[in-house]
């Protein structure tokens, strides 16, 4: 929010001056205020894992995350452009596989890879799109640089957020929306409604009919799962509510069995089809992989996607972008060091202190090290767990990420923070929504800012200029 030389930065200057003219203790019970209404609206998120296993609050922080129209026009490029790699690429990596053919990628990535699905070989979805959703992480290093951190194409969470964040900020403080112009977010619904059906299977009479399909109500996001439900129109169902009849999709409502034309599937690829894939699952629906692959039915994201979320994929994305774009990147990857390369291993092994080393296919912030904040004894684990099975795992430095303000009892103090933007693709182009998931550490110094491991949300704002 403001300079080294405590000047205020541009994008804030607005914010300052009005919460320069606030009241510290109104701001304070606006916080509780808050807090109130996420519990009465049910915004919560279940642990795995944890012996009480309760839904909890994801901790809501009041001050904006602000960046510039300018500097979201800059970032909007480097998004699309990733993107629409990430869909050439699945599409590649299920037909010829010519960039593994040209040794820009080892096939060993994708051949040991429990997400490259078999059943996906030589289909194209329709449309042409398998990454019909996805968040793509980024990271502010520096005033004008901005990298990923992480890509999300398999089932990218956390948009209901982004949602409830801004719905909440303007109930409470509707006179700063009339002196700070904010691009809206609102219509994403909308938008994902619309997204969904460009993709639906060819033949489709009139408007798809979409569904989205969820684990269940003890699933972590199953609030997201039903706001986005509601938010579209579309019927919320579990597998047991469709059924495969005559060759398409069905689900069930009041009067019969009535056919669905796209399902934004929030179920993992393993309990999708107990037909193709576990058969034990009763999460999913028996042969909806043969509806799927005969044309009749769109599937967002299509299985198979997970393998962009894999961490050693992420390493090669600066020339996945290059092969499939014919350009460099304009978003740079974070450094990484792929522990399975043996003289990458013995860099990580040699400065285990200074890294921070994730799983290849780890997520919600799990099974990490933090090299400069772990004990010797964690260290020590993290060396053993390496030496085992170096191809595990992936390293990078410690970043000097960004911070913003949030609000504490003594008053504004700053955070690290990274930022999710929510992408649609469709036949009819890439939709990215002006902002995204603003997460944050809401511990002194510290860089996990998943929610699973104590970290908040804010609001993220891009200026209307």
């Amino acid at each position: 929010m403001h300079m080294p030389d405590g000047s205020v930065r541009e994008a804030y200057q607005g914010y300052n001056d009005w919460l320069e003219q606030q009241d510290q203790g109104w701001m304070r019970r606006k916080a509780f205020e808050a807090e109130s209404f996420f519990r009465k609206t049910g915004i919560t998120f279940n642990v795995y894992g944890e012996d009480d296993a309760e839904e909890r609050l994801i901790p809501f922080d009041q001050v904006p995350r602000i960046i510039t129209g300018g500097e979201w026009r800059k970032l909007s490029r480097g998004i699309e452009q990733r993107v629409r790699a990430l869909n050439a690429f699945m599409h590649d990596l299920y037909h010829r596989q010519e960039i593994i053919r040209s040794g820009r990628l080892p096939e060993r990535l994708f051949r040991d890879n429990a997400a490259w699905l078999p059943q996906m070989v030589g289909f194209t979805p329709p449309g042409g799109v398998y990454t019909h959703i996805v968040g793509i992480d980024l990271v502010r290093t520096g005033p004008d640089e901005f990298m990923v951190l992480e890509d999300n194409a398999r089932t990218p969470s956390g948009v209901s957020y982004m949602l409830e964040n801004r719905e909440t900020m303007m109930a409470m403080f509707p006179e700063l929306f009339s002196k700070v112009k904010v691009c809206d977010v609102s219509d994403y619904p909308r938008k994902l409604a619309k997204s969904l059906a460009a993709c639906a299977p060819e033949g489709v009479e009139g408007n798809p009919s979409i569904a989205v399909l969820t684990p269940g109500i003890y699933n972590s996001a199953y609030y997201e799962h039903a706001f986005l439900a509601d938010q579209m129109g579309a019927e919320l169902v579990e597998g047991s509510d469709l059924r495969v009849i005559d060759g398409k999709v069905h689900m069930r409502t009041t009067v019969g069995f009535k056919p669905v034309d796209v399902i934004y599937r929030r179920v993992d690829d393993e309990f999708l089809d107990p037909l193709t894939f576990n058969p034990s699952s009763v999460l999913g629906v028996p042969g909806i992989m043969d509806v799927y692959r005969a044309g009749n039915v769109t599937i967002a994201n299509a299985p198979g996607t997970g393998v962009a979320d894999d961490k050693a994929i992420y390493s090669f994305m600066p020339e996945i972008v290059e092969f499939y774009t014919g350009e460099k990147p304009l978003l740079p990857n974070v450094e990484t060091f792929r522990c399975a390369d043996p003289d990458a291993l013995k860099y990580v092994l040699d400065n285990l202190a200074e890294l921070v080393v994730k799983e290849v296919h780890g997520s919600g912030g799990y099974g990490m090290l933090i090299g400069p904040t772990a004990s010797r004894k964690e260290i020590a684990e993290f060396r053993h767990k390496l030496e085992a099975r170096p191809e595990n795992y992936i390293a990078q430095p410690t970043l000097s990420l960004s911070t913003c303000p949030i609000f504490t009892k003594k008053g504004l103090a700053p955070r690290h923070v990274d930022l999710r933007p929510f992408v649609l693709c469709s036949p009819e182009g890439v939709t990215i929504t002006p902002g995204g998931l603003t997460r944050v550490a809401l511990k002194k110094g510290s860089l996990v800012v998943n929610s699973s491991q104590g970290g908040g949300t804010k609001d993220s704002w891009v200026l209307d200029d």
